[in-house]
């Protein structure tokens, strides 16, 4: 049947199979990714309309207001990356939902990159399309965070480490240096990819070859230079990434056994549906596969290398040093057994197929944007989320504009629980600056008196108990101070949703003339949001 339709395809298979034409002419390809990011931006659009951005993607927003080597909980590439692209874009939901869905999107790109030194014709598109239909480059990078950056990072990384392995050429070596540093300033999990590639090249039997070339320790000088500065920022500032990054090291055997079950089911639900795709087409010819195996090229034999330790090492880290281990942290390496499963075939594939899987992906798509978005929308409305997200944008509007009723000035700072907290420094017109996460603050610590002379405010929803019992530690401290209960309600398309309390506490600028010094004006009304 493939045979025949790729003989005399149907009319409606035609428009298909001319833009396959056009995968070596260089279109067809960046056609695909950039309908890919298109039609996935507007299902976050739509999904999420009434409700705020992810925290993740606030709190990213949030970091790279201001520059450093690294930040509290994180290594600082996704605060970058963030500071970049709102350079250039506006400060609105659609535009940090498109830079979540462009990462997603380059990360193809880089794939492809991979792909196209092994294979050519339609089966490079094959390869993106069996990865459109795992959930990595939609609903996981959507939450733009550590680990979704990671999305575009690792297949470059690799891309570049494939050639330097190749060529032992000094420019790709440099590049590898470059990109593996990148991906350490993405999230410490990268250790494992880099541990990865030492172990493909040990594995690879041309491994005599590489590493009595300059390639590999170009490399690791290259890459322990690009990394010196945040090394350093870890020297100096008390390594807070690596505390909250051991705070996952704390499980037992038996629970440290569970999470590598749990972590090794994930990926393999996260693969479930490219997998029967792909077993849909090979067929019967899966029966090759030991043979296809026997004679796969050196190239993808490295790639196998490194697949094998993207999942190996950190399993037995795991089990070694009992740390957590979701399977969210490794959705950045699906790609590589992708391009092994379909480039390492030695048989061709029939354009009927591919056409075939570029319909399922496209139908895919256009439900997930005409009839899941809306309805999740809806439901949302009435429903919620437990981080609150209906309520950013209306809670800092409000919050705001109580703070105008008490001074000129603009609000300055803005503290309390993380998620309200970061949504009310990017939603207020003012755009307060973030001091000090909450987390981080309680149960000592509180914000500095300065900070507090120059105006600062704290939410927390009403039913964060810490969050509201370190506010009243923060009121002691600053002596005059006014406090609020706000009813808010969430909004879809003019209807009306849930509503939720928010509490908030606003310390006025000294010598604003809101209230006296020294003494606490505690004002507690509970009031419902017109916006």
């Amino acid at each position: 049947m493939a045979e025949r339709s790729d003989r005399a395809p149907a009319r409606w298979r035609r428009p298909f199979r001319r833009w396959l034409d056009g995968h070596e002419t260089g279109w067809a390809v960046p056609l695909l990714v950039a309908c890919f990011v298109g039609i996935w931006t507007l299902y976050l659009a739509v999904a999420y309309a009434g409700s705020g951005l992810h925290p993740d993607t606030l709190e990213a927003w949030t970091l790279g207001r201001h520059f450093a080597w690294g930040y509290p909980k994180h290594p600082p590439l996704t605060g970058w990356v963030a500071a970049n692209w709102s350079a250039i874009f506006p400060l609105t939901d659609w535009s940090l939902q498109l830079m979540a869905m462009a990462n997603a999107g380059l990360a193809l790109v880089f794939v492809d990159r991979i792909a196209r030194q092994f294979v050519r014709g339609h089966k490079r598109v094959l390869v993106l399309l069996l990865l459109m239909l795992t959930p990595a480059y939609q609903f996981h990078a959507q939450r733009f965070n550590a680990n979704a950056v990671l999305l575009a990072v690792w297949p470059l990384a690799t891309w570049c480490f494939l050639r330097a392995f190749e060529t032992r050429a000094a420019s790709w070596a440099v590049a590898v240096g470059c990109t593996t540093a990148l991906a350490m300033v993405g999230k410490y999990y990268s250790i494992f990819l880099v541990a990865s590639f030492t172990f493909a090249a040990l594995a690879h039997p041309a491994r005599r070859a590489y590493f009595t070339s300059a390639s590999p320790w170009i490399s690791v000088v290259v890459g322990l230079a690009a990394l010196s500065p945040h090394l350093h920022w870890l020297a100096t500032t008390g390594a807070s990434t690596f505390t909250y990054a051991l705070n996952h090291a704390n499980g037992t055997a038996a629970s440290s056994a569970a999470d590598v079950r749990n972590f090794l089911l994930g990926l393999l639900a996260a693969m479930s549906v490219s997998a029967v795709s792909w077993v849909l087409i090979a067929g019967t010819r899966l029966k090759q596969f030991p043979d296809d195996f026997a004679a796969m090229n050196p190239g993808l034999r490295l790639l196998f290398y490194v697949a094998v330790g993207t999942i190996a090492l950190p399993v037995l880290i795991s089990l070694v040093m009992g740390t957590d281990l979701p399977s969210l942290w490794a959705l950045q390496g699906l790609f590589l057994f992708a391009i092994l499963v379909v480039c390492g075939t030695n048989y061709s594939i029939e354009r009927f197929y591919t056409v075939n899987l570029t319909v399922v992906v496209a139908g895919v798509a256009l439900t997930a944007v005409l009839v899941a978005a809306p309805t999740h929308a809806v439901y949302r409305n009435h429903h919620g989320y437990e981080e609150g997200r209906n309520f950013y944008a209306q809670a800092a509007s409000r919050l705001t504009r109580e703070w105008r009723e008490l001074t000129d000035e603009p609000l300055a700072a803005v503290s309390g629980d993380d998620s309200p907290a970061f949504a009310t420094a990017f939603y207020s017109p003012d755009h307060p600056h973030h001091v000090r996460p909450f987390e981080d603050q309680y149960p000592g610590g509180l914000p500095h008196k300065t900070t507090l002379e120059r105006g600062w405010a704290a939410l927390c929803f009403r039913d964060q108990d810490d969050c509201s019992r370190w506010m009243d530690s923060v009121a002691g401290r600053a002596g005059h101070f006014i406090r609020r209960e706000l009813i808010i309600q969430a909004q879809l398309w003019g209807r009306p949703g849930l509503t939720r309390e928010v509490v908030v506490l606003m310390v006025p600028p000294r010598g604003s003339g809101a209230a006296p010094e020294g003494i606490a004006d505690v004002f507690s009304a509970s009031r419902r949001a017109t916006e």
